[in-house]
Parts: structure tokens; sequence; C-alpha cells
């Protein structure tokens, strides 16, 4: 038999906060209790070894043979929570198995148990098509990667996200929101009634697309038409001739929380065979009949900061830049994974803070806890953001700020129109502290005697001695507490500065370009020659700066029994399958150390 490795990953809110100290065991199929232990601090279990069937047994369908992988069961509990029995759990021979576990607090009225069972996978793996890399004068990222825009067109997935069979339709962005208007609510209703819902139905839409909800996940969809966790679109259905006029007015508008960039999450229900703590749609219409305002009736529900704006109308194909994010790039697509990184890292402290020096420059800092954040996030581990990197990345960044909830956290820009009256102090955390760390970030640029705090909305030794330097320097009580008076001063010092350049600083090197040999497209295995081999036989050698257990390699473009020892040397020092079988993954991870 072969064996696969599993990991047991458990956290709550949605993957937002991780579980330590959850006690797991693993059984096998007869009962037999094969590992036991507790999750750490990012809320993993130890590697597990686990026997499984020969690889070569998925390499071809025999659906009325034995299973192909090895099954397991595990069990995960912590005082608190909901035990998690999770049946089925599959192990491939020669692969890591990482399996998820939503952790449930306990609350009055729920199970204390809840048990899941994995069903056979479908035997269909797709294929995608190779990540080219830009030579850095073609790298242009998007000029504000975290504008909100209205996509011209919305792919809309006609079934719940897992559903895979179900038809995903490519539909107008207007036509969308006339849609979905017309599937939730009655034309009969008063005017800012519909005016209302129809805003909220567009910030919820439009959360979804900044958010990138679904594509971080990897769905190739916008939204879906499931009214369990998007809003109702019903295929060819009728529109209303007074909301189609409402909506062409308005289609475009929606609602964000003063200070913030992100529109608001305007979770909503019919109030009346669902109820929710968001608006209720019938409950517009008697707030329309006393004569409120639509902004009125949706502070009525939210929260009364809730203001409106426009989104322009453009093609959207999301944040991802296109190309891979290394050492040396440079601009807004840069500052937006450090930003996202410093405030994930407030949960996952394993993660090592960016300083604001060196945000918009992909320096070492920023390489060293991407490299953290793909270890605990079981990424390929190369200090690199291509596309995987960059969703998991935006998805936590997403969870951690509960940018796509209600009351979440959200995305802040600017100054609010009045300074915060609230006080916080070392230990606090949350959305006004890296309020406070954004203010003093950009007051440090002008002042070189306060230091910029990193941006992580955890008031920690480092934003202290920040706003000490800042309350020094303008004759408040260096307590380093940010009250009310504070604040004040905050608002008033950037506001003098706001727009200004800051004195010049010297601009970090640019590393040079580096070529990468692309995959020959054959498998390189031993009995192979040419020139594809010679390159091999080069990397390996490369490789032995990082990996010096790898023995060297004469260059000869011939694979023998060395040069499949010295591959098989490779794999086992990477953490690769060790076959000695240079294909696509070796081959990357070579090169990856060029």
């Amino acid at each position: 038999m072969a064996t696969g490795t599993l990991i047991i990953s458990a956290s709550m809110a949605g993957g937002a906060i991780p579980v330590p100290n959850a006690a797991y065991a693993v059984k096998d199929k007869q009962g037999n209790v094969l590992f036991t232990g507790f999750t750490n601090e990012s809320g993993e279990s130890a590697v597990m070894t686990l026997t499984a069937p020969s690889m070569e047994m998925t390499l071809f369908p025999n659906p009325d043979g034995p299973l192909p992988y090895g099954v397991y069961d595990i069990f995960i509990s912590k005082p608190g929570f909901a035990t998690i029995n999770i049946i089925d759990v599959e192990v491939f021979a020669g692969q890591e198995s990482i399996q998820p576990v939503e952790m449930l607090p306990i609350e009055d009225g729920m199970d204390t148990e809840y048990t899941y069972i994995i069903p056979p996978p479908t035997a269909y793996q797709p294929t995608y098509p190779q990540l080219q890399v830009a030579p850095p004068d073609q790298r242009d990222p998007p000029a504000d990667p975290a504008r909100v825009v209205a996509p011209d067109f919305m792919r809309v997935h006609l079934g719940v996200p897992t559903n895979s069979a179900a038809a995903t339709v490519r539909v107008r962005f207007i036509d969308y929101i006339k849609n979905v208007t017309c599937s939730e609510i009655y034309p009969t209703w008063p005017t800012n009634s519909i005016i209302a819902n129809v805003h909220a139905i567009v910030s919820f839409t439009l959360n979804r697309v900044f958010t990138e909800w679904y594509p971080s996940r990897g769905y190739n969809f916008d939204i879906t038409n499931s009214t369990t966790v998007d809003q109702a679109f019903v295929p060819n259905r009728t529109i209303f001739s007074n909301i189609s006029q409402i909506v062409d007015d308005i289609f475009n508008v929606y609602a964000r929380r003063a200070g913030f960039l992100n529109p608001y999450f305007t979770a909503y229900c019919n109030g009346t065979t669902t109820t929710c703590k968001g608006l209720s749609q019938w409950g517009t219409v008697t707030l329309a009949n006393r004569g409120l305002t639509p902004l009125q009736i949706l502070h009525n529900f939210y929260p009364n900061d809730l203001i409106l704006d426009t989104a322009p109308v453009e093609t959207f194909t999301g944040t991802y830049p296109g190309f891979i994010l290394e050492q040396g790039a440079t601009g807004d697509s840069v500052r937006r994974i450090q930003t996202q990184l410093n405030r994930i890292r407030a949960n996952y402290p394993a993660i090592p803070a960016i300083p604001a020096s060196e945000f918009g420059f992909y320096g070492p800092n920023t390489t060293a806890a991407v490299r953290s954040f793909q270890q605990i996030f079981r990424l390929l581990v190369d200090g690199k953001v291509g596309r995987s990197t960059w969703n998991r990345i935006s998805q936590l960044f997403v969870a951690v700020t509960k940018m796509a909830e209600l009351n979440g956290e959200g995305q802040r820009i600017g100054l609010d129109p009045n300074p915060p009256t609230v006080t916080i102090r070392q230990g606090s955390r949350g959305a006004d502290v890296i309020h406070a760390q954004f203010i003093l970030n950009y007051i440090s640029q002008f002042f070189s005697d306060i230091p910029a705090p990193a941006m992580d909305s955890v008031f920690g030794a480092t934003t202290a001695d920040a706003v000490r330097a800042f309350q020094r320097r303008f004759g408040l009580t260096a307590d380093g507490i940010v009250g009310p008076a504070t604040w004040r001063r905050l608002y008033e010092v950037y506001r003098t500065v706001e727009g200004q350049n800051p004195p010049q600083v010297p601009q970090p090197p640019q590393l040079p370009p580096v070529t990468r040999p692309p995959f020959p497209g054959v498998l390189l295995r031993r009995g192979s020659t040419g020139a594809s081999v010679r390159t091999l036989q080069e990397l390996i050698n490369n490789s032995r700066r990082v990996h010096p257990s790898v023995p060297a390699l004469s260059v000869d473009g011939n694979f023998g029994p060395l040069t499949e020892n010295s591959v098989r040397a490779f794999q086992r020092a990477a953490g690769l399958v060790v076959d000695g079988i240079v294909g696509p993954i070796t081959w990357n991870a070579l090169t990856a150390l060029l």
C-alpha cells in the first residue's frame, strides 16, 4: 500500500478565525483510532500519514472496483463548540488532503453534534492554462484595484454554488437588477419603497462583485440565484414597467458607510415568511406610506452613517493584475495585498508584519509574509502572489473584516466627516484602530520623528509608540492613548497635509528580471536526452544553493541514474512527490529558485 497525508484545519466564521486546542481523532473504517492530538495556534493538526491504494488505480476508470483512495473518519471537539464528525475523508497516494472543519459555537436550541458524509468524487479534473509571468516592463496593473465599479455584465449561476450541473448565464448588469427587483417585490408598492429596495439589491450585488466572493473561491460566476445565499433571479421572467424605469435611473447607485470604500452588505428578507436583522421588504412599504424617503428607509434598517454613492459602469474582470507579483514588483496591486495581509495578521499572528516603509514595493518583508500565509493555508510556498494566492488572500481579507456580512468591519477610505469619539489604547482591536493607523501612516510621511505603525487593526506597542510620538510633536499628553483630543488633532494634521507631496525618499532598488525556462511540455525521466535535460541538470545544480543535500550533476543532456537520484533528492527536499520524474510541478519548483 502507498501513503498520503492528512491535515485537519479547524476554524470558525468562514475561516476568519482559527480554532486552536481543538481535540481531534482519526479512525479507519474498522473503528481503530490511528491519530489523536490538538490543533495549533493556526487551527491545524499535525501532518498525519495514512495508507492509500496505489496511485495507478486513479489513472483509469474502474467504477465497479474498489475505491482508488483511502477513506477515514475524523472527529473534532472543543468545549463550547459542537462536536463535528466527518465521514469518508479521502486520502490519495502521494497527495496531501486538507480537511477544513467549520467549528460551530454552541448556542441555545442548536445541536451539540453534527455529522457530514463526503460523497465520492466525480473523477473529473479540469485543466487550467499555465500562468505566464509578464516581463517587468509590461506590468501595468489597474490604477486602483480596489475601486468600486458596476460591471457591464453579471455571470449568474442558476443554482446553489456547489451545483456544478446548473447553468451559468451572462446578463447585463442593469437587466440583472431589474430581474431581481421584479422577482422579489410587487410593482404596486410605493415608489420610495421600490427605490429603497433597488438600492439594497444593487448594494448587495456590488458587495459580491467588489469582494469577488465567488471567483476567489474558484467559481466562474459572480452570484447565484439561490435565495438561501443570494438574490432571486428568474430567467425570462416578466419585467414591470415602473420598476424598469426606476432601475434605469438608479441601477448603479449603491449604499456604503461614510468613510468606507466597500459597498455595504445590505442583507434583507421579505419580513413575513422570513425575518432577519437587515431590511424587511414589507417593512419598507409601511415606512414609505409614512412619508420616509428611500435613504431614511435604509437608515431604519442599517447604520445611520449609510450614504449613497454612484459606481461607474465598466468592464470588470477582477482585481488580479494578470501576472505573478514577486520581489521587486511595485504599484497598487502590491499595496493592496500588503494591506490585506497586515489585516489578516490580526487573526493569524504567525504572519509577520509588513512595515509601512515597504508599502507599494514588494520587498523581503512582503515575501516573508506571503510565504507564511502560504504555509498556513497549504499553498505552494514560494513567496510569490499568483492567482491562487491572490484569491486566498482576498477571500481571507473579506472573511476577517466581515465585509460581506451585515455590520461588518469593512474597508476604510480617508476620513469620516467627524472624528470618532471612542477611546482606543494598547490592546484594542478593530476598525477604529486601523483607522488611527491609517492616519498615522499618512502623517508619518511628512514628520520623520513619527514612526509608521503596521495597519493591522491591532493596537500594539508600535502603534502606541507612534501615538506618543504624534502627541509629543503636537503638544498633547504623550500617554499613547487615542481619545477625543488626540482624534481631533489627528484629523486637523491629516487635513493640513492631505494632498501634499511628502519629502522624497530613496526608492528601493529594482531587482533585475529573471528569465525562467518554460516547461518543455513532456515528462522528463530516465532515458530522456537533449537540450531540455541539460536545462534540467542546470536547474538541479542551481537548486543546491537552497538544498545542499541535492547531489551535483554533470550537464551532459543524458537523464541517467545519477540525474534521477538528484531529481528524487530535490523532490524530497522540496516536499514534492518523490518519483524521480520531472513534470510541471517539479519543473516549476526548480525554476522558482532561479
